[in-house]
């Protein structure tokens, strides 16, 4: 089976891809549309590609609740981001949102309270 390349993930990346990682696929991109397309208020944040780790995006819904996956590219996000009508920003500009913060800390005083006695 032919690799498929529907967001133009190896043609917008460029030759170089991160040593120990694997590679972005359509399927990475599928899961942030859905993502996006099931949740109000998303957000995306482009985290840069590291010498270990292709670049990702974390979408990032309106009560916190995120997902992180594998993009190739802040060229590929960028279009998607576009497509969908949202809005994208550069993680090494802005941080995170506090809501995302927000929503670590509940999931952890949940997971918290389940493993009490």
């Amino acid at each position: 089976m032919r690799w498929r390349d529907r967001y133009g993930i190896r043609r917008l990346r460029g030759p170089r891809v991160a040593k120990f990682d694997r590679e972005a696929t359509d399927d990475d991109i599928e899961a942030l549309i859905a993502f996006a397309r099931s949740r109000r208020g998303v957000e995306f944040y482009v985290e840069p590609e590291t010498f270990a780790t292709d670049t990702t995006a974390v979408a990032v819904a309106h009560d916190g609740e995120w997902t992180r996956r594998r993009v190739g590219s802040p060229a590929v996000i960028g279009r998607v981001a576009r497509d969908l009508a949202l809005p994208v920003y550069d993680v090494q500009l802005t941080g995170y949102p506090a809501r995302m913060r927000a929503y670590n800390e509940r999931r952890r005083e949940q997971e918290r309270r389940q493993t009490e006695p």
